[in-house]
């Protein structure tokens, strides 16, 4: 007796073909609603705080111990303008004092002096004028000791030292150099001042809120996760269309009423456990994932410890460059 093949009957194969075909549309819509609402974005970068460093006196640069890219600890030294000429302004402003101090007391014994004259040897008038003439010397002793003082303060400001942890960037000063006031010598990366930056699609927004949980991976350590929160998002961006054309009136493109594009907006994220051997640095690209829960201290325990003594921000490498 001949054995034929089993055929399944035609309706069990386009059963068969739906089932397939609804299952893909399913997974593929699936797919997109969490690419289009879930709370991440792979446009992340990696921020910090500069603190600009400019002289508040002139003078020359005697002595200059940092160098370029160098690790600094918040109140070292950065630099030293020669002090001759402010301690010179400080002796002449207790000269000045002294004098003031001087004049000002003949004048008001003088003052006192007169009052005690009858009218009949001195005028009112007289009596008057002495008064305000001792008056004014006084007024010249609170203006020869804020002028001390203001001497005092510029001797102080000939030693600048740094603000903040950070690293010596963008060092203009060499010594012997002429610092001028108000112009920047250098500046500090502020290395306890790390953030990062997402931008987020404005469908996602609804699923982000202050202080969840946030799970970032910078480009160059993708094995390494830090663990950060939601700090707040920007109020507001640049609208091209708000720009005044012609007349005042505002510049709006024509657009396709079919096409609308999400708007990003930009998200703070604060770091809370950056694992080593990361080394952060501003500009770098993170993937960045807002998790549905707050942040907790416990939520670090699945991310490798930082380097003892490491602030939130910082970076592996700070104990072997710091003094």
């Amino acid at each position: 007796m001949a054995v034929h093949p089993f055929h399944p009957p035609a309706i069990f194969n386009f059963v068969a073909t739906l089932v397939a075909l609804g299952v893909a549309v399913g997974l593929a819509w699936m797919a997109w609603l969490y690419y289009a609402y879930s709370p991440w974005t792979r446009d992340g970068r990696v921020r910090v705080d500069t603190v600009q460093v400019a002289p508040e006196v002139s003078g020359t640069v005697v002595s200059l111990p940092v160098k370029h890219l160098q690790y600094v600890r918040k109140g070292d030294l950065l630099f030293q303008i020669d002090q001759r000429t402010f301690r010179n302004e400080i002796t002449q402003a207790v000269g000045r004092l002294a004098e003031a101090k001087a004049q000002a007391s003949y004048l008001n014994a003088e003052a006192e002096r007169r009052l005690k004259l009858t009218d009949l040897s001195v005028s009112a008038e007289e009596k008057q004028n002495a008064v305000g003439i001792a008056q004014g010397a006084r007024d010249a002793i609170t203006a020869a000791t804020g002028a001390l003082d203001q001497a005092t303060l510029n001797l102080e400001r000939t030693t600048v030292r740094s603000a903040v942890n950070g690293w010596v960037t963008d060092l203009l000063l060499q010594q012997g150099s002429f610092a001028n006031a108000g112009q920047p010598a250098m500046t500090i990366v502020n290395a306890d001042s790390f953030w990062v930056v997402g931008y987020f699609e404005e469908t996602k927004l609804p699923r982000i809120k202050v202080g969840d949980e946030a799970r970032l991976t910078l480009m160059a350590y993708p094995g390494y996760p830090i663990v950060g929160h939601v700090a707040g998002l920007n109020r507001g961006i640049s609208v091209a269309d708000a720009a005044p054309a012609v007349q005042g009136l505002p510049s709006v493109d024509p657009v396709f009423t079919w096409v609308r594009l999400a708007q990003r907006i930009p998200i703070r994220i604060e770091l809370d456990s950056v694992p080593c051997p990361i080394m952060l640095a501003a500009g770098m690209t993170a993937t960045v994932s807002i998790l549905d829960k707050p942040f907790r201290e416990s939520a670090q325990g699945n991310a490798k410890p930082a380097h003892s003594g490491q602030a939130a921000g910082q970076v592996c490498d700070e104990a072997a460059v710091a003094p």
